[in-house]
């Protein structure tokens, strides 16, 4: 359960054009307390435009955006001291060592020497720094450097986090890192919003995903409540290439679309929203062409199902290699944790 307070983001009726280009067309969006929202969308979709409205970088043309009780537009000054900000690329000094590019950014907070310095090393053992803390930057991995970024966000205990694509052009063990650091923020109640176009990174660190494309929000709920909503697939393997043409035949008789074949597997997928009366007709239609069936069943519609029947696109999936496959710090399961 969330807190029953005001949503930490609330934002109505958002537009912004450049010049021809509507890149929000009338965004509604809430994030509540404590929770981890995801904001999912292919290139161009418009999520970093909203982000920038949200951090105060752009003005939006009409709607309101209120962060932390603060007006975007009347009040940016309060809006900033109140966010935490990762984008796409780490933004800490190479030249500066890990304890000195916390201590910088926590001077510019408005701390004093002794905080700034104190603030430094609770960060620095927070995200497990401390002992690269007397190196440069510039000498950590891509997955310490992030784990920096994220540190920097932190500093002043903000209420909101703001992770703008945080992962992208990471390997997968920096990756990983990365969303073992954000379950860390999880756990310590922080509110995050996270921009993504990993479906992976969605659908094991958020409470919510809303998907927005075309500069307007399409759906919005839980992985799980998106998924349903997708239906079903019914998968079939057959059992060499000449089975497939028939195959294909039946399968597209029993569910009404052509289904997806990937010849190398000889294997078909169709989406259904009928389960079990579509897999009845579809093994008597099999039956009929005399098609070998080695496996035939129903599984669950994926993030990508979804997001390819609400945008007609494919979103880019997690890379795969050590470390990429193993869970990370899911949001609710990090409060029950709590």
């Amino acid at each position: 359960m969330h807190p029953t307070t005001a949503p930490t983001i609330r934002v109505h009726g958002i537009h912004k054009k450049f010049r021809h280009h509507h890149a929000l067309r009338g965004v509604d969006l809430e994030v509540a307390s404590g929770e981890v929202m995801a904001l999912l969308g292919p290139n161009g979709a418009g999520k970093t435009t909203l982000v920038k409205i949200l951090t105060t970088l752009l003005k939006p043309d009409s709607g309101s955006a209120v962060v932390n009780g603060w007006d975007v537009s009347s009040e940016p000054e309060k809006v900033r001291s109140s966010i935490g900000m990762a984008g796409q690329f780490a933004t800490v000094d190479g030249v500066l060592t890990g304890f000195e590019n916390l201590c910088l950014v926590a001077r510019l907070r408005g701390m004093g020497g002794r905080t700034a310095r104190r603030v430094a090393d609770d960060l620095l053992a927070r995200f497990r720094l401390t002992e690269a803390a007397g190196r440069p930057a510039g000498t950590y991995s891509g997955g310490m450097r992030r784990r920096l970024d994220l540190a920097a966000a932190l500093v002043g205990s903000p209420p909101l986090v703001i992770l703008d694509e945080p992962t992208t052009g990471l390997d997968p063990e920096a990756r990983l890192d990365t969303w073992e650091a954000v379950g860390e923020l999880v756990t310590g109640g922080t509110t995050i919003l996270l921009t993504t176009q990993y479906l992976e990174e969605a659908d094991r660190l958020a409470d919510r995903i809303t998907v927005i494309d075309r500069g307007a929000v399409v759906a919005e709920g839980t992985s799980d409540h998106l998924k349903a909503g997708a239906g079903q697939r019914l998968v079939l393997c057959v059992a060499d290439d000449a089975q497939l043409a028939p195959a294909v035949r039946a399968l597209a008789r029993a569910t009404g679309t052509e289904p997806e074949v990937n010849r190398r597997a000889h294997r078909l997928e169709a989406a259904v929203t009928d389960g079990s009366a579509v897999l009845g007709r579809a093994l008597a239609a099999l039956d009929d062409e005399g098609v070998d069936v080695l496996e035939v069943g129903l599984s669950r519609s994926t993030l990508d199902d979804v997001f390819l029947a609400l945008t007609g696109k494919g979103v880019t999936q997690a890379p795969t290699g050590k470390g990429a496959a193993q869970p990370a710090v899911n949001g609710a399961r990090a409060r029950e944790a709590r």
